[in-house]
């Protein structure tokens, strides 16, 4: 492990929590990058997940931004989903296929992302419990397969909805990506100690104190909203060159 990995854990960290999400999909991207082996990865960055979104939950719940009930069919299934999915076995080559897709849309997302109120909503669409139960069922799987939480998937079927105000929203976001992560960890880590190579992920363990601060720090820009447009983009363009180059390295695989 080489101290240019653990200051791009930290940058991602950063860039993250600025935008409320926790970045697990960048962290996987870039240990493959580094030719971590696969297998572990989703563990080590599911922890920096949990380590990030932490202290978001924490404020939006202090701010009376984090509408749990109304988040409750989305979670219901999607945290035994993301469990499932940790503890379920993938090649490297589906592995890689499916974070740099989740990539891609993550970093298209942002990118085309437009400011929105912070007080109002948009038109409100209800949608039945089982439809939401299915979406965070889906989004859970795929969640727990490839170390992510699912916020970046979820954040815009709310928005699309008019689900709640923007902070509502990623408070919601904040919470489902903490919850999916420590029900995707614990299949992970089960799945690893079959195989008996949960102790490869221990050398690394300074990537979970570099997302910490600069977790830390991330949330301090965002309270301080310091240019938000500016710092999601920044955020974009290295999701989108992370998935480039994650994709490019899947076709060549064929």
């Amino acid at each position: 492990m080489t101290l240019l990995l653990v200051a791009a854990f930290f940058a991602t960290a950063l860039l993250y929590a600025s935008v409320g999400f926790g970045g697990g999909s960048t962290y996987s991207a870039l240990l493959i990058i580094s030719g971590v082996d696969y297998r572990i990865l989703p563990a080590i960055a599911l922890v920096c997940n949990v380590i990030v979104v932490t202290g978001g939950v924490v404020r939006f719940r202090a701010a009376g931004e984090l509408p749990i009930r109304q988040l409750l069919p989305y979670l219901v299934t999607s945290v035994p989903a993301a469990w499932i999915g940790g503890r379920l076995p993938i090649s490297e080559t589906l592995f890689v296929g499916l974070l740099g897709g989740a990539l891609l849309v993550s970093g298209i997302h942002l990118a085309l992302q437009k400011e929105q109120s912070r007080s109002r909503s948009m038109s409100r669409i209800a949608i039945p419990a089982p439809v939401g139960m299915a979406i965070g069922g889906a989004i859970g799987l795929l969640s727990g397969l490839v170390g992510i939480g699912g916020g970046i998937f979820l954040a815009p079927i709310l928005y699309a909805l008019g689900w709640g105000t923007p902070r509502q929203i990623a408070g919601a976001s904040s919470l489902f990506i903490l919850a999916n992560s420590i029900a995707g960890l614990a299949g992970q880590i089960s799945k690893l100690q079959d195989l008996e190579i949960l102790a490869m992920a221990v050398p690394y363990w300074p990537l979970p104190l570099a997302v910490l601060f600069g977790g830390q720090i991330g949330s301090w820009f965002a309270s301080r909203r310091l240019s938000p447009s500016i710092i999601r983009r920044l955020t974009a363009a290295l999701i989108l060159y992370v998935a480039i180059r994650l994709l490019l390295r899947w076709l060549e695989s064929f």
